[in-house]
């Protein structure tokens, strides 16, 4: 019999895969792929055509605040790296995670930054 953790873990992986199947990203309109881990949110812009990273941007480089807010910066910072190198728009991943809480405030910051998704 399957622990709780398992079940979450395979709902959190249907959940990514799904999305994933639907989504893709160009050169013109990147995929902004989110990962969360414990401490530290991290956000890139990905060409699937070209298996590239053209922007990315983490919660590490951001200094001192609560995490809610730490994560509106990340948002606000990739967009500022992603208008550096001509991005105005993107397809939003959110990578099996649900969209509430950091996650959601990323994609906030990101649009406040200048990104279109």
């Amino acid at each position: 019999m399957k622990n709780a953790l398992q079940i979450k873990n395979q709902k959190f992986e249907r959940r990514r895969k799904r999305i994933r199947a639907k989504i893709s990203g160009t050169k013109e309109r990147p995929r902004l792929s989110i990962f969360k881990s414990h401490k530290y949110v991290y956000v890139q812009l990905v060409d699937d055509d070209n298996g590239c990273t053209l922007a990315a941007f983490n919660s590490r480089k951001v200094k001192g605040k609560t995490p809610a807010e730490r994560a509106k910066e990340v948002g606000l910072g990739l967009a500022k790296e992603a208008l550096a190198v001509k991005i105005k728009r993107a397809v939003f991943d959110k990578g099996g995670y649900l969209y509430a809480g950091k996650i959601k405030l990323v994609a906030e910051g990101a649009r406040e930054g200048g990104l279109e998704f």
